[in-house]
């Protein structure tokens, strides 16, 4: 059987600009610059804790965990104010599982968060997982995430891991899974291509396209 394993922001759902809203408030309540929405293209990716590490400026590196603090409590009120599903990923989802592939959700993105974003965006996609960031496990690229996820799918012998990023590539790699990069996400198609993946995906429709044709 085949598990198809997505990452979230940038690859199902556009949170950049509630992502930034989020950090750019805890910035303004610390006194420190904020950014525009696209320069948190590149802060994203590694957790919420090295977002804000990335949105603070040289010299106040030491005020993340604070920023991480005004952060959450901000974004738990506010990630749904402007995320949306990307066009056409319901029906790449349903393709998938009206095929027999099973789908999963491996985020970075705080456990909590991921979940009630999921549950509000995606109610009807039968995730057999949806994981995100927490204390249990580090975080992507270790594949951690990955073989939590394979365990509770044990038959699956083919496996895709479905990002935007360079950290979804090398999550692959080291889970020994095939890569799927999104070109529409956070990041370009020539990380993407840099870091090694196995397709490209120009738009979500190609997601069903790659995977079925070797199902």
């Amino acid at each position: 059987m085949t598990l198809a394993i997505f990452d979230l922001d940038g690859t199902l759902a556009d949170t950049l600009a509630d992502l930034a809203a989020s950090v750019n408030y805890g910035l303004r309540v610390l006194g420190c610059p904020e950014h525009d929405n696209d320069s948190y293209r590149y802060f994203v990716g590694n957790g919420a804790m090295k977002l804000c590490e990335r949105a603070l400026p040289d010299g106040r590196k030491d005020d993340a965990a604070k920023l991480h603090e005004l952060f959450g409590g901000y974004y738990t009120g506010h990630l749904l104010d402007n995320t949306v599903i990307y066009d056409g990923i319901k029906e790449v989802l349903d393709a998938l599982s009206s095929n027999g592939v099973i789908i999963a959700v491996a985020t970075n993105k705080p456990q909590a968060a991921a979940r009630q974003l999921i549950g509000e965006l995606l109610p009807e996609a039968p995730f057999i997982r949806v994981l995100g960031g927490c204390a249990e496990r580090p975080r992507k690229p270790d594949p951690a995430v990955i073989k939590e996820i394979l365990a509770a799918a044990p038959e699956c012998d083919k496996v895709y891991m479905i990002g935007d990023s360079n950290v979804d590539i090398q999550t692959a790699r080291n889970a020994g899974c095939i890569s799927i990069g999104c070109q529409w996400g956070f990041r370009t198609r020539e990380e993407l291509i840099a870091e090694g993946a196995d397709h490209i995906a120009e738009a979500p429709g190609d997601i069903a396209d790659i995977i079925l044709r070797n199902h």
